[in-house]
């Protein structure tokens, strides 16, 4: 109905797709009433936000988008679905539900709301993801890729309800729902060149924008800018600050009873500088519990960047870990002091049981608070407020 309003409206004041020239000669003009009736300002199609040529510091070196790289079209339409409720089959859901911009892109709840129900795992923080060399997604790894990732809630029957199953309607039911949808019969012709949607088209532009998404301007940035590597002394740093990296940075040194007698944390060796993002070869990291806090599940082997786990404050942008047991810094430094391996646990990495007993760490509040604060060096600012990633919608 808003749709016919709109063309009826463009009818009565003469306003046509096409114009006369002086030749009698027809030069079309592209309008989009559509986009501007729904987004106005926040979306110009003729002024697009900069997402496929945003400055990267020369010192990062991973980048998984080969095969579907950046654009600003793609981009632009992949935040239009990323923010749109129409993607779920009651048209409350969107993935912004889970990933919320104000949170570093996750969720401050530990399970996020449905269309039919919570999720069964907490929802991964969504920064950085373009620079790692881990290209599965999810916590268990079940998504080959982004792109397979981003419709995978979509067609899910406790998130946004599109499964097919349980008297659910299918995915291409969405299709044709969002085919009657004016702005996005404007939208796909302007990114692809017809209007037709399909699922790859989808995934295309929601991993395009999710990969845009990117935090660059934290003090571990500017340091390390000047740095000559990530294990020279920072000039920014507090002594504390520097501290924390190289105990970060350094591998623990074990006896055989598994109690580190010198030597750092050896945080890196999972999760690498400076990108950060976690190893692919990485295995359980000890917590294997489930939301619901019933059985085990041994199955969760990925994991977000660090980048960004507090804000600029101090305070979390949500939970930790797929259970989202853990709630501080503090806590999350804690786990990993002291590993205790659960009977069934046959998935535990080998980093975390030297001589195949869980690692005690015999860390001092000396090193716990120094870890801390530079963990609170990976916190930058623009992610959580820059347009480009915002809801269009509001």
């Amino acid at each position: 109905m808003k749709d016919q309003i709109i063309l009826s409206l463009l009818a009565l004041f003469g306003l046509a797709s096409c114009s006369n020239n002086s030749d009698d000669n027809y030069e079309e003009v592209t309008t989009y009433p559509f986009v501007e009736a729904e987004f106005g300002s926040s979306i110009d199609l003729e002024n697009l936000a900069n997402y496929a040529n945003q400055a990267v510091p020369t010192y990062i070196t991973k980048n998984n988008s080969q095969g579907n790289l950046i654009t600003d079209k793609g981009a632009t339409l992949g935040r239009v679905l990323f923010y749109d409720k129409k993607l779920s089959s009651n048209n409350t859901i969107s993935c912004s539900n889970c990933h919320i911009q104000a949170n570093a892109f996750a969720d401050v709840s530990v399970a996020s709301q449905g269309v039919n129900g919570t999720t069964g795992r907490h929802s991964m923080r969504l920064i950085n993801v373009r620079f790692a060399n881990e290209a599965k997604f999810f916590w268990d790894e079940r998504a080959v890729n982004l792109e397979t990732q981003t419709t995978m809630p979509i067609k899910d029957h406790g998130e946004m309800g599109f499964s097919g199953q349980n008297g659910d309607q299918s995915f291409s039911d969405l299709i044709v729902k969002l085919n009657a949808v004016g702005y996005y019969r404007e939208l796909f012709k302007f990114v692809y060149g017809t209007e037709e949607i399909t699922e790859t088209k989808i995934q295309t532009a929601l991993s395009q924008f999710i990969r845009s998404i990117q935090s660059f301007d934290s003090k571990y940035d500017v340091g390390r800018a000047l740095a000559p590597n990530d294990g020279a002394q920072f000039a920014n740093f507090t002594a504390q600050e520097n501290q924390g990296k190289n105990l970060f940075l350094t591998p623990p040194t074990f006896n055989a009873s598994g109690v580190r007698t010198s030597g750092g944390l050896g945080c890196a060796g999972c999760h690498r500088a400076p990108e950060f993002d976690i190893d692919p070869n990485t295995k359980n990291n000890g917590i294997i519990g489930t939301i619901a806090g019933t059985g085990i599940d041994i199955t969760n082997t990925r994991a977000p960047s660090l980048r960004d786990l507090v804000k600029l404050d101090g305070t979390t942008n949500g939970s930790m870990m797929h259970t989202g047991v853990i709630t501080s810094l503090q806590q999350a430094i804690g786990h990993y002091g002291t590993i205790n391996i659960a009977p069934g646990n046959n998935n535990l990495d080998s980093r975390l049981r030297p001589g195949g007993v869980g690692q005690q760490l015999n860390l001092t509040a000396t090193e716990v608070n120094s870890v801390i604060a530079f963990l609170r060096t990976l916190s930058g600012s623009d992610v959580y407020t820059n347009p480009k990633w915002s809801n269009p919608f509001n």
